[in-house]
């Protein structure tokens, strides 16, 4: 299996653990494999035997090992093995499901050390890597950016990594005080956290200008743990397919996901496991006010909002206006078309902020092609689907999965949607206390390992929205 970048016309073919450890392609674009392996009912049907008889581990090695050959299968076992413990994720089982009625289902991500669904996919990444810097001999430095999840994420996937180095940027004042006390509180002299005077669209722009700088990039071993980095997404891959498996009794039963999105990685990974032969009828996305990609999916439209028309809202880690991963979707869109996707990305976007693709054949049968259908939320949505479902079931959901939950019921009383409808948990609500306590009037029991966490002293460090800067920080540091 190699990978090559959405921008790359020659297609230069690169393996697994070199795409690992670079993220961002040198000309800009994203990685992607050069074709999707195809999983038909009978592969489905030994998963289901292995994930019933051995885990999720196991099944994660198995799916993996479809996009990754340059990891012996034995190694690629201990290293998920390794990465998903009944320890880390409070369960055996890792993920999921709960049965919110009407045909409508949670798949459970949020279990794991940050309690947020990115732990899914960097617990496994910091395994990946310190497995490739220890056979190479080398260190690497991440550069990332956060809305709010990622950040923490990343740092306690990385925690005890000796070749690793973290600088993560997020966005000053724009995360909930949790998120904040998660990533700040770190106590590590090789993971600095630092303040931008800007919003999560300006920390991501910055992250792609260092990366841009080649020269720097390779004085300094620049990486990614951003979802730019195709191990993020592939990681994702997974739990699409223990959660299908999960919430089906036939291998070729169909079913829609709904996914609360912001940088389009989540969705995109369910994009890449219905690309496989998953048997997943419709992607529900559902944005918050900041609905750069639902306009896309009703308009053909794709039109980036600068700083100031990025909304602050009680779903923080969705307030995104540029999503980074979108381009991979758009690359298959239109065919795998490296030129018309360079031309898009690499200079509409970033002289007129917008494309449109309103009147082309390829916006026209996206909807039956790829399944995608969207959808928004707004802040009294949030607070009422919160509520609605801890009086229907009890069960709590936090405001950016009340998101994804608010579009699919939406969406489920206007189209025939295939049932059961999964919407994937974005993180608990032990995160976001100030929506919770609005919504409920009290606020949710909090687990012993966050007692007190925003008490815990602070290391962060403010820096203006300049690439050469943070470059000077990445230098000294």
């Amino acid at each position: 299996m190699k990978y090559v970048s959405t921008r790359d016309a020659g297609r230069t073919a690169l393996p697994f653990c070199d795409i690992l450890l670079e993220g961002l392609a040198p000309d800009g674009g994203l990685y992607l494999p050069e074709s999707y392996p195809q999983v038909d009912a009978a592969t489905l049907a030994s998963w289901r035997e292995l994930l019933g008889a051995e885990g999720y581990p196991a099944l994660a090695a198995a799916v993996l090992g479809l996009y990754i050959d340059d990891i012996g299968a034995d190694d690629l076992r201990g290293i998920c093995e390794r990465a998903y413990t009944a320890e880390k994720f409070s369960s055996d089982g890792i993920v999921g499901l709960t049965d919110l009625g009407d045909g409508v289902l949670l798949g459970h991500l949020s279990n794991g050390p940050t309690a947020a669904f990115k732990d899914m996919a960097m617990q496994l990444l910091g395994e990946l890597f310190e497995y490739e810097l220890e056979r190479r001999d080398q260190t690497l430095t991440i550069l990332g950016a956060t809305s709010g999840d990622t950040g923490s994420a990343a740092e306690y996937a990385m925690l005890g990594k000796d070749r690793v180095r973290v600088f993560m940027l997020t966005p000053a004042g724009r995360m909930s005080p949790f998120q904040q006390a998660q990533m700040f509180s770190i106590d590590d002299p090789a993971i600095v956290n630092i303040a931008l005077d800007g919003v999560f669209d300006d920390c991501q722009d910055l992250v792609k200008e260092v990366n841009a700088d080649l020269a720097f990039k390779a004085e300094h071993a620049i990486g990614a743990v951003n979802s730019i980095n195709w191990a993020r997404l592939v990681a994702q891959v997974v739990y699409y397919v223990a959660l299908y498996l999960h919430a089906t009794t036939a291998d070729d039963q169909r079913v829609t996901f709904a996914v609360p999105s912001g940088n389009f990685g989540n969705i995109c990974a369910g994009h890449i496991a219905r690309e496989m032969g998953i048997p997943i009828d419709t992607l529900v996305l559902a944005t918050n006010e900041n609905d750069v990609l639902a306009e896309f999916f009703d308009t053909g439209v794709y039109r980036v909002r600068g700083t100031a028309e990025t909304h602050e809202t009680s779903s923080p880690s969705m307030d995104i206006s540029k999503a980074s991963n979108f381009e991979r979707f758009i690359f298959d869109l239109l065919g795998r078309d490296a030129d018309q996707t360079r031309r898009l990305f690499g200079e509409e976007v970033p002289t007129t902020g917008s494309f449109v693709l309103t009147d082309t054949p390829e916006f026209a049968g996206l909807r039956e092609r790829f399944g995608f259908v969207a959808g928004s939320s707004t802040h009294a949505d949030r607070v009422a689907t919160i509520a609605a479902e801890a009086g229907r079931h009890g069960y709590v959901v936090d405001p950016h999965t009340a998101d994804g939950l608010k579009v699919a019921r939406e969406l489920l009383e206007r189209e025939s949607l295939t049932q059961p409808v999964i919407v994937l948990e974005t993180a608990l609500p032990v995160k976001f206390s100030a929506t919770i306590v609005e919504a409920l009037g009290h606020d949710v029991p909090r687990p012993d390992r966050f007692a007190g966490i925003e008490d815990l002293p602070r290391r962060v460090l403010a820096l203006p929205n300049d690439a050469d800067a943070l470059k000077r920080l990445i230098a000294t540091h």
